[in-house]
């Protein structure tokens, strides 16, 4: 899981250009739950979007979103790798 959010990040996609990433990596059988949280990821902590937030934000602060969502995708992903 903390892989699938590693490599994630660097990419900048929105949720619809990401889809056919996430079709590929459906069907070489990957777990739901790693791949919403590389979805995840890739749309909601890249690093175009901290690059922007660093215009708004303090780098504590930043650090401290960058964590919070960062847990709460993995829980996410390990949550429906779990249930399904």
């Amino acid at each position: 899981m903390p892989a699938a959010i590693l490599l994630g990040v660097p990419l900048y996609s929105n949720a619809a250009g990401i889809i056919p990433i996430l079709h590929a990596l459906m069907e070489k059988s990957a777990a739901l739950g790693t791949v919403l949280a590389f979805m995840m990821a890739a749309v909601g902590l890249s690093l175009p979007e901290v690059i922007i937030l660093r215009r708004v934000l303090k780098p504590q602060l930043i650090a401290v979103f960058v964590g919070v969502v960062s847990l709460a995708i993995i829980l996410t992903g390990y949550l429906f790798n779990w249930l399904i």
